[in-house]
């Protein structure tokens, strides 16, 4: 795969991701917002809980997307430097598959675990 080509597939995917990001956050924010205008009790109010567990699955999916947009822009940087596809490791080159399905990936199937 050329530089050109990762770094497509790259910034394609970033884009995928910043979009679900963003998409994310506006339910963390709805959440937010419903639980300030409802006056509950996230202790003794059964509906908090519902409402604190809906935050913390929330906020759980924007952290998890935000580490992969972060990756991503590793991964793009690494292109730029001409080491993207190469493992942290031992240096041999990552095979196209494994980069199909992780393209921020840094290291070789043999040194993944």
């Amino acid at each position: 795969m050329s530089e050109d080509d990762a770094a497509a597939r790259l910034r394609s995917r970033l884009a995928e991701v910043e979009a679900r990001l963003a998409g994310q956050r506006r339910l963390v924010d709805g959440i937010v917002e419903a639980a300030r205008d409802a006056n509950s009790d996230d202790e003794h109010d059964p509906e908090g809980a519902t409402l604190a567990w809906e935050r913390q699955q929330a906020g759980a999916m924007v952290a998890r997307a935000a580490a992969e947009r972060a990756e991503l822009l590793a991964a793009l940087e690494r292109v730029a430097a001409g080491s993207y596809g190469r493992c942290e490791v031992c240096g041999q080159a990552i095979p196209a598959a494994r980069l199909e399905v992780r393209p921020a990936t840094t290291r070789c199937v043999q040194h993944a675990g």
